[in-house]
């Protein structure tokens, strides 16, 4: 079959993925929003009830009226001196019991105790009695509407809260799907020949095979060990999901998809391998040898140990998206032009504001996914080289990882109780001055032309005029966050930041959507992808978001599986628990993590370190806090090494080939720097950077002298 856009039949204006692919996805992102904010919501409501329906005089509270009353069953009119003369002219009933005869017989009740005892019960029962008429009688229209708005919001909540892994397993696998169908996986290149198409589908086969077979083994061995199985629909649903991917591919196979591009060859289609169908494989493989066959399945399911981790990422790659949807890079990066800054200086700056919202959108390659584009071309027309700028837009993503509210630092903290966010944001800020400082300092020692800037009579002006139109955007922003402060009594932190977010680029976009209706003059040539109207923007980028969750989220499960190879081969047994003093130990721990970062996801990487080589550390007496700021760092710097070089990878995805091409073939005839300018620029800084951080606190530790540089941070809170 030949390739072909999947839009050519629609259905209220909708392709068919749309409708079994975004909307569903969409549907599950709504649902953890909720999730997200569902308690905080539910609790205003409730202090709402309580301040509307709630009455301290009549002494009933909001909580007796979330359901009907039940009319108590004891009678507050009983006659007690009947009922005391009922009780005493009863006849002593024998038990008949041998045991119970050998106590002898009861005696007598005395009449005075039975009458205080009635006497107690009817004064409980005319108590209950009254509750309940003070219940009915403030069961007003209004409260039952109230109640069913309220007790709706909390069954869903509920719901959504019980089965967490449920919601993420479903949006994973329809992601898989759909990322499946468009050929958006991860690889070192994406596909563009039909002989690309043909051994990424013969790839992701074998992958899919394993990943079946395994699935269905752990069941089995569920099965067989004769305790009831623990949310078996889990299991279903992965075992349908690779089934699934097993006959796409396996028709692809069988019905090759040509390429109007052409064949191209083999060497080139290797590199096109989706990372993920790989990764499947190699461990797959391993655990088949092992004849351990549930290996693969059961590195895989601890996606579901902490689900609301990896919906987060979910919610954060969404709001990426929403952001591009949306003009705010542009307005703010108007603010910048009218200094003619140069290509250095601009994009230092531009890496200082990429940073902040890096910490926002969860990780590097979502903020890569999400600005790149925009990033590029900024730099380009200050002036930039495009080798250059794509090493701005490659490193984009690489300086704000430790900062504030970053969900891998939380993720970090959430496996290890030695370290808490609090510290490592805190030692996290230093990190960051220090490695965008080292940007800053390398890419002014190596521009070649002046550096410009424009009089400040005349850019104030200019910069005063461009920030009227960011004031609306600004205006929004702080008020969704107060509603939440003050309404909602939650604050933007690490720990809502991924609830809030969404909520807060729904909102803008709508804003600017609706302000910007028909200005189509306002959207630059860079920005092509972005709809018209506010239905269109959010449907594109829900499509896109399904998209990237699919390929991200494919790729941090098989991260953990690749982590189980590492784990069960027992290579860490090979090296020592303790070495001769911290300096080797610290070497030995850097270059693993960087060989970690080139191979693994970070989610994926941390579960792995948290358990095998944090130990190793905190052994040889490297302080916790210290190991992790370096492990964020090592990982960064992996992420812009080959083979993988993820970074660089999501990098060429977003700017294209072409661009890329025509980026390597204008500095054939220049030096190695200039050639190669886009890999050593980031990996110069993030490799100077990482020996800093590695090694400057033992330097300080050992060498009396040094002990005063101490004096320079503050503590960090505990």
């Amino acid at each position: 079959m030949t390739m072909t856009p999947a839009e050519s039949r629609k259905l209220l204006g909708r392709s068919p993925l749309e409708w079994l692919s975004s909307l569903p996805v969409f549907i599950l992102l709504l649902l953890t929003l909720i999730i997200g904010t569902g308690e905080m919501v539910h609790g205003q409501l409730l202090k709402f009830g309580e301040s509307m329906f709630g009455d301290p005089k009549a002494q009933v509270q909001y909580f007796m009226l979330r359901a009907e009353p039940s009319r108590p069953e004891c009678n507050p009119k009983l006659d007690i001196e009947a009922e005391i003369q009922r009780q005493g002219s009863k006849p002593a009933a024998g038990s008949g019991d041998d045991i119970d005869d050998l106590f002898g017989d009861e005696p007598a009740t005395d009449p005075a105790v039975l009458r205080r005892s009635l006497e107690q019960s009817q004064a409980i029962c005319a108590a209950k009695h009254d509750l309940y008429n003070r219940v009915v009688a403030h069961q007003t229209p209004q409260v039952k509407l109230y109640r069913t708005v309220e007790t709706s919001f909390f069954m869903l909540f509920h719901f959504g809260t019980e089965n967490r892994s449920l919601i993420l397993l479903l949006m994973v696998a329809i992601a898989a799907v759909s990322t499946t169908l468009s050929f958006h996986h991860i690889g070192i290149r994406p596909g563009h020949y039909s002989k690309d198409y043909l051994l990424q589908s013969v790839a992701q086969t074998i992958s899919s095979g394993l990943l079946l077979f395994s699935s269905i083994r752990y069941y089995q061995i569920l099965l067989d060990s004769g305790v009831p199985v623990e949310h078996p629909l889990l299991h279903y649903i992965w075992m349908a999901l690779f089934v699934i991917l097993l006959v796409i591919n396996l028709k692809r196979v069988i019905m090759p998809v040509k390429s109007p591009h052409g064949d191209g060859t083999w060497g080139t289609a290797i590199l096109s391998i989706p990372l993920y169908a790989q990764m499947a494989t190699v461990a797959g493989v391993y655990f088949l040898i092992k004849n351990h066959h549930a290996g693969l399945a059961i590195y895989i399911n601890q996606l579901m140990e902490l689900p609301s981790i990896f919906m987060n990422l979910g919610l954060f790659i969404w709001a990426g998206m929403l952001l591009k949807q949306s003009r705010i890079i542009d307005l703010l990066m108007d603010i910048l032009r009218p200094w003619s800054l140069s290509p250095q200086l601009l994009t230092y700056i531009i890496l200082l504001g990429a940073s902040v919202a890096t910490a926002y959108t969860g990780a590097s390659g979502v903020f890569v996914i999400a600005a790149g584009g925009i990033i590029y071309h900024e730099v380009r027309a200050s002036g930039g080289s495009r080798q250059f700028a794509l090493a701005a837009t490659a490193m984009s993503g690489s300086l704000g990882v430790v900062l504030r509210p970053c969900l891998l630092v939380v993720f970090i903290a959430a496996l290890n109780k030695q370290v808490t966010t609090s510290a490592l944001y805190h030692w996290g800020f230093y990190v960051f001055l220090l490695t965008s400082t080292l940007f800053f300092l390398a890419s002014q020692m190596l521009r070649t032309q002046r550096a410009s800037i424009e009089s400040p009579a005349v850019a104030i002006p200019a910069m005063l005029r461009h920030m009227v139109p960011t004031l609306p955007y600004i205006a929004l922003t702080v008020a969704v966050i107060a509603i939440y402060e003050y309404a909602l009594d939650t604050k933007l932190n690490e720990i809502t930041a991924p609830t809030i977010m969404p909520v807060i680029l729904l909102i803008v976009l709508v804003f600017d959507k609706l302000v910007n209706k028909g200005k189509t003059a306002l959207t630059p040539d860079y920005a092509s992808h972005r709809q018209e109207g506010v239905e269109r923007s959010i449907r594109y980028a829900t499509n896109e978001t399904v998209g990237h969750i699919g390929a991200l989220l494919s790729l941090m499960t098989l991260s953990l599986a690749m982590g189980g190879v590492i784990e069960r081969s027992e290579v860490m047994d090979n090296f020592p628990k303790v070495f001769e003093n911290h300096w080797t130990a610290m070497t030995f721990l850097v270059v693993t993590k960087v060989v970690l970062g080139m191979i693994m996801d970070p989610f994926g990487a941390v579960v792995l370190v948290s358990g095998t080589l944090a130990p190793i550390a905190y052994a040889n007496n490297i302080d916790p806090m210290h190991f992790w700021m370096m492990v964020l760092v090592a990982f960064e710097l992996g992420y812009l090494l080959p083979p993988v070089a993820i970074n660089q990878l999501l990098t060429r995805q977003v700017i294209g080939e072409e661009e890329v091409g025509q980026a390597d073939s204008e500095v054939r005839h220049l030096g190695f720097y200039r050639r190669y300018e886009r890999w050593i620029l980031p990996l110069a800084v993030m490799a100077v950077g990482l020996v800093i951080v590695s090694y400057g606190p033992l330097l300080v530790h050992d060498i009396p002298e040094l002990a005063f540089i101490r004096d320079w941070f503050p503590s960090a809170p505990q």
